[in-house]
C-alpha cells in the first residue's frame, strides 16, 4: 500500500539520500531524489509526491527558500530534514509552513513515525470530530472536554488553545502560530500570555503538570500535542 506514496527527498549529500532512500524503502515508500534546490522544486511540480523530506543546506539556494516557494502553490506534507539543531532556525522553518522538523542524525523509526503522521494529517484525519488519546476525549462538535470519563472545565480560551493543539495532534506549532491563531494577528510575541494558559490547561488534565502526557514543550519552539488515536 505504501508503494502507491511517493516521497520527494531533496539533500544534497549523496550518503545520506542512499539511506534515507533505503529505509524509505523497506518502509514500502517510493522515493525520488533531488540533490539541488531548484531541482527539487522542478519534481515537486512534475511528480506531485505525497510528502517532501527537505534539508535546509542545498548548495545552490537557500532551503528555506524552497520552502517558501512550495508553500506558495502546495500544501504537500513538507519535513525538514536538518543537521542544525538551533531553536531560531526550527521556529523559522515551522512559521513558513513546515509540517515537522527532524534533527540529523535521527532514528530510523522516528523518522519514519513522523512521515506517517504527516500523510495522516494530509488525508484530513487530523480533524476528526473527536480527539482521543489515553483517557482525554475531546468532542469537538458539543466542545466537551473529558478526562476518565468526567467532564473538565475549560475557560474559553484554555478550550481553544486546546482544541487547536489536538486538531493538529502530533505535529508542534510555534509559539507564534498558536498566538496568531488563538489572539489574532497583532497578538504581542510575549509568550506569558500563552505560557499562564498552557499551565491552568496542564492543572487541569495532567496528572503531574511536571512531566506530562498530553502536551509536550519543544522547548524554545512550541507545544505538541500526544498523536490522536482516532487518526
Amino acid at each position: 500500500m505504501n508503494a502507491r506514496i511517493r516521497i520527494l527527498l531533496i539533500e544534497d549529500n549523496k550518503n545520506t539520500c542512499s539511506y534515507i532512500s533505503a529505509l524509505l524503502a523497506k518502509n514500502g515508500y517510493t522515493t525520488t531524489t533531488a540533490l539541488t534546490g531548484r531541482e527539487g522544486l522542478s519534481l515537486a511540480a512534475s511528480l506531485c509526491p505525497n510528502l517532501i523530506l527537505l534539508d535546509l543546506g542545498l548548495p545552490d539556494m537557500d532551503g528555506f527558500q524552497v520552502l517558501e516557494q512550495l508553500r506558495g502553490w502546495s500544501h504537500v506534507p513538507i519535513l525538514i530534514v536538518s543537521a542544525c539543531n538551533e531553536e531560531q532556525e526550527k521556529v523559522a522553518a515551522l512559521d513558513l509552513g513546515a509540517d515537522d522538523y527532524i534533527t540529523k542524525p535521527f532514528y530510523p523509526n522516528e523518522l519514519t513515525a513522523r512521515i506517517r503522521t504527516a500523510l495522516r494529517h494530509s488525508r484530513g484525519n487530523a480533524h476528526s470530530q473527536v480527539y482521543k488519546a489515553l483517557n482525554l476525549e475531546i468532542d469537538f462538535d458539543k466542545r466537551i472536554l473529558r478526562l476518565e470519563g468526567k467532564r473538565v472545565h475549560l475557560t474559553q480560551i484554555e478550550y481553544q488553545l486546546l482544541s487547536l493543539l489536538a486538531e493538529n495532534a502530533g505535529r508542534v506549532l510555534t509559539y507564534n502560530t498558536i498566538l496568531r491563531r488563538i489572539w489574532g494577528p497583532y497578538a504581542e510575541e510575549n509568550n506569558q500570555i500563552l505560557r499562564v494558559n498552557m499551565a491552568n490547561i496542564r492543572r487541569k488534565i495532567e496528572q503531574n503538570p511536571a512531566q506530562p502526557q498530553y502536551v509536550f514543550t519543544e522547548v524554545g519552539v512550541g507545544y505538541r500535542m500526544l498523536e490522536n488515536e482516532n487518526g
